[in-house]
């Protein structure tokens, strides 16, 4: 494994900031978070009993997860040898066979142990030195492996689900770009236009975008095909993967033409109202490219507008992606308020520049009314942005009392997981057992589920109180009262939430002996 990018150090309070005001303050722990709490602190300089600990606590759903970018380096090497795929060289690429001059069969990285590591290395954050470019190197995998990611998106998800799975979590929202081809192909076609509504006119007219619905579907059952099989769902012994809850969130390529990404955005959100496997739609690439940083604005006034036209679609945004250094000042004082503001985004992704922006203190206490929670992937953070410790805006969101969710973001390429992420914020900002309870809470009553929460009001502002169906049942029994029952029957969301509350009963029933 790579070197910890995010190194513990103490921290440096913000100055004008409350901490931990939230709805943790407002509750009381019970018997079992106690002696759970006390565990954790007991432990916490011992690495192998809280690495233990990290991976077994039960940790929600991961909300931002890159599908391409989650899967294990080692896995993309082996389906490229397994495709008979090339690698040039001189660039570490993966390209189609014929192997001509200047490559070599991907299969080589079986025997030859040098090459399989260099490709880990150029696929991944594997052994990158500290003070290199993190980046220009985190982005250039993706290019570097694209080759072999776009022909198994059901492989790809068996294993990234198992991941999940297997630490200890219930839902999983993974991003992919429906097809891309045909996307790229139809914008090209319609052409641009300044008017949105007359664009969306000729993207729709004679069925073009219901057609390119029918193939992103189309791609989706045969992602779903292959899905089962890889993961043997319809066999005596499939894999965790086949029981754990996962929804597509559409990728839409914010770094292409103005019509691109314009088409991209409506067939996500139509595929979103017509299709319950997908959710919402997310901007992706780097959010400091020239292109990128040209059209935000119109790129927020798209999704305002596509938002009224698709109600029920969701939208999550990279947004704030940003760091001093890395643009100009000007270009950081306003993402992550026009994605709340103007695009009206339900969740933020990264969100790490907000104290550079103007009037963040007003977009924070926006974000903590509306709920909109930000996505926190710590270890990207670092390895892009260098963003790490009380630089990062962690702290600031809490004190607000603006939701926070713990993601992953690229764990195959970051050569993380989600207990290392829980693990770096509870020795970093020293959270205590119930804070990353609640965390995990926050990671599913804010994932796009549908269905009604098993929690009621404003749960990171309250705290997590029961619904009024399951007021005064024991939460996580096998045997809830009726009135909860028929809500968990109704409620994927409250199902997944009840699930991780009956998780959370055994999980802290193991530590009463240590307490």
């Amino acid at each position: 494994m790579a070197p910890d990018p995010c190194p513990r150090r103490p921290l440096r309070r913000s100055p004008g900031v409350t901490h931990r005001i939230s709805g943790l303050s407002r509750r009381t722990r019970t018997a079992a978070e106690a002696d759970t709490a006390a565990r954790l602190d007991a432990i916490r300089d011992a690495p192998r009993l809280a690495e233990d600990f990290f991976r077994r606590l039960p940790k929600g759903g991961d909300l931002h997860n890159h599908l391409s970018g989650a899967v294990s380096t080692e896995y993309l090497v082996e389906l490229a040898a397994e495709d008979g795929l090339c690698v040039d060289t001189s660039t570490m690429t993966a390209v189609a066979p014929p192997c001509g001059e200047g490559t070599r069969p991907a299969a080589d990285a079986r025997t030859d142990r040098a090459f399989h590591d260099a490709l880990v290395r150029a696929w991944s954050m594997q052994d990158f030195p500290a003070d290199g470019n993190g980046h220009d190197h985190f982005f250039d995998t993706f290019g570097k492996f694209g080759e072999v990611t776009w022909r198994h998106r059901g492989k790809l998800l068996a294993e990234v689900a198992d991941d999940v799975a297997a630490q200890n979590q219930f839902y999983l929202e993974t991003m992919v770009t429906p097809a891309s081809d045909g996307a790229k192909q139809l914008a090209a076609e319609v052409g641009w236009d300044p008017d949105l509504a007359r664009l969306h006119e000729k993207l729709t007219a004679g069925g073009k975008l219901d057609r390119l619905v029918a193939e992103a579907r189309k791609e989706s059952d045969d992602a779903d095909t292959e899905f089962r099989t890889a993961a043997r769902c319809d066999t005596g012994s499939p894999r965790p993967a086949c029981r754990l809850p996962v929804r597509w969130i559409s990728q839409v390529s914010r770094g292409s033409s103005p019509e691109r990404v314009f088409t991209q955005m409506a067939l996500g959100m139509r595929l979103a109202e017509r299709d319950p496997r997908f959710v919402a739609v997310n901007l992706v690439q780097p959010e400091d490219s020239e292109s990128a940083l040209r059209d935000y604005s119109l790129q927020m006034r798209m999704l305002r507008y596509l938002r009224g036209v698709y109600p029920g679609a969701h939208v999550t945004l990279h947004a704030g992606e940003l760091w001093p250094g890395l643009v100009k000042p000007a270009d950081l004082a306003f993402h992550i308020k026009e994605a709340v503001d103007v695009a009206r985004a339900d969740r933020i992704g990264h969100g790490v520049d907000l104290l550079h922006e103007d009037d963040w203190q007003r977009t924070a206490r926006t974000m903590a009314v509306r709920e909109t929670a930000v996505e926190v992937p710590f270890t990207s953070n670092a390895q892009i942005l260098g963003v790490r410790g009380a630089d990062h805006p962690f702290e600031t969101y809490r004190a607000y009392g603006v939701p926070i969710v713990l993601a992953t973001d690229d764990p195959g390429v970051s050569r993380i997981d989600i207990s290392h992420e829980y693990r770096y914020a509870a020795d970093t900002y020293g959270l205590s057992y119930p804070e990353l309870k609640d965390l995990a809470r926050a990671s599913l009553e804010y994932a796009f589920l549908p269905g009604a929460s098993l929690w009621r009001g404003n749960p990171t502002r309250d705290g997590y109180r029961p619904a009024a169906d399951c007021r005064g049942t024991e939460l996580g029994t096998a045997r809830p009262g009726a009135d909860c029952r028929r809500l968990l029957d109704a409620s994927p969301k409250a199902a997944a939430q009840w699930k991780q509350e009956r998780a959370f009963h055994h999980f802290e029933s193991k530590f009463r002996a240590h307490s």
